[in-house]
């Protein structure tokens, strides 16, 4: 018999067997990919964020849900130790705007090197291409059963991950392997995912970024549910982009405390020009109308906005294109600043799951010991990583979470499997 096996080789399961095992626990661990870290390898593009260069309180602020689980799990693995942890093992890392921390060559395999190498230099045996199907608790030992074997350890921590990017090696196999042992299940939804608006035109605009701007997402009520500023991207089916992401991810979490869906009346309303007030941006569009008043409205618009953009304010604006910029009203000019400050979009709908950056829901964290991991009802099981209900926004908070949590469940096996009790 194993004293700990841990299932899924990921960030929370790497975390977790090098911890447990560097404690001086037999660990086994067990990734049903040919190799570990496989969705680490995708995230940032490619370049893997590993974590945000904060303090405790800034990491838990950008948590959307269910920040308070994870007090102990962040005081036990900060933001910091982590950078310490992956260049002691080979991989220098850079912070870049936003804090974000990234691994110099760009290269999240480069990351993924580093996991290994804490992972080896643990003591702990990674075993790759074990799928496990079930696990079954018995008598003060739990069964795990393979595809072509049993393993029996005195102890398990469970990270096999959400629903998001499948491909990966996410497929719920955690989530349903908790769900046979009675764990009740937050319905799994999309986070850090784009949304979908109603309106046909933001195909028109694909590929169109816009920068520097100020999104305000309403309830179909009026209730501001979101706000941010920055970056967003105009796609195919609708919006994207990094603040379009976060948003989404309070946007799930309204839905989810609201008992509200999309057929709500949600909308997106996004401030072109956030810098200037509407007084200032008044004055500015009298002198770009004046400067070209012998132009058309839809021809005077040019040094305001992106050449594509003007057709759909110009059509939002409900001022005639062909009308004279020298001619355009004070009600009218009113009009037009008001587009320009709320510019909307009425979201019907977000993307499937399983393009989702993370998985929202999963294992209630009423369930778990927050400073240990362990499974209240099942002493020796624990559970880390995106199947516990906890996702954070975008700038490497999701990672730092499944890393944090991997940490305290490995010092929590060690202490359940050292303990006089066992």
């Amino acid at each position: 018999m194993k004293e700990l096996i841990v299932i899924g080789a990921g960030a929370a399961g790497m975390l977790a067997a090098g911890t447990a095992a560097g404690a001086g626990v037999d660990t086994w661990l067990l990734e049903k990919n040919a190799k570990a870290g496989r969705k680490i390898g995708i995230t940032g593009k490619g370049r893997c964020n590993l974590t945000n260069h904060c303090d405790e309180k800034t990491f838990i602020d950008h948590v959307v849900n269910n920040p308070r689980f994870l007090y102990s799990a962040i005081r036990g693995l900060n933001p910091q130790a982590v950078m310490d942890l992956v260049e002691e093992n080979g991989t220098p890392l850079k912070v870049e705007r936003g804090e974000r921390v990234f691994p110099v060559s760009d290269k999240a395999f480069d990351i993924i090197d580093a996991l290994c190498r804490y992972v080896r230099k643990s003591g702990a045996k990674l075993l790759t291409d074990r799928r496990v199907r079930h696990i079954i608790a018995k008598d003060g030992y739990y069964q795990v059963l393979l595809e072509d074997e049993v393993l029996e350890g005195r102890a398990v921590i469970l990270c096999a991950g959400g629903l998001s990017y499948p491909a990966t090696g996410s497929t719920g196999d955690g989530l349903r392997i908790a769900a046979e042992l009675g764990l009740e299940i937050e319905p799994p939804r999309p986070a850090l995912i784009p949304l979908v608006p109603q309106e046909s035109w933001c195909k028109d605009l694909m590929g169109l970024s816009l920068k520097n701007v100020r999104i305000r997402l309403l309830s179909g009520k009026g209730k501001e549910i979101y706000t941010d500023f920055g970056e967003m991207l105009f796609t195919h089916f609708g919006v994207s982009g990094p603040i379009i992401l976060s948003a989404s991810s309070y946007l799930n979490r309204y839905l989810r405390q609201s008992g509200e869906d999309f057929s709500s009346g949600i909308r997106l309303l996004i401030d072109l020009k956030p810098a200037l007030d509407e007084e200032t941006l008044d004055a500015r569009l009298q002198r770009d109308l004046n400067n070209y008043r012998s132009r058309e409205f839809q021809n005077a618009l040019g040094d305001l906005l992106p050449k594509r953009l003007i057709p759909i304010v110009v059509s939002l604006s409900g001022i005639e294109g062909t009308k004279r910029a020298g001619e355009v009203s004070r009600g009218e000019r009113r009009q037009l600043g008001s587009v320009l400050k709320a510019l909307p979009l009425h979201i019907k709908g977000a993307r499937p799951l399983e393009e989702a950056i993370v998985t929202s829901g999963g294992v209630k964290v009423s369930q778990l010991n927050p400073k240990t991991m362990m499974v209240k009802a099942y002493p020796g099981l624990f559970l880390a990583g995106e199947m516990v209900d906890v996702d954070a926004v975008t700038g490497g908070f999701n990672l730092q979470s499944a890393f944090a949590m991997g940490h305290a469940a490995g010092l929590g096996a060690a202490a359940y499997l050292q303990s006089p009790e066992q």
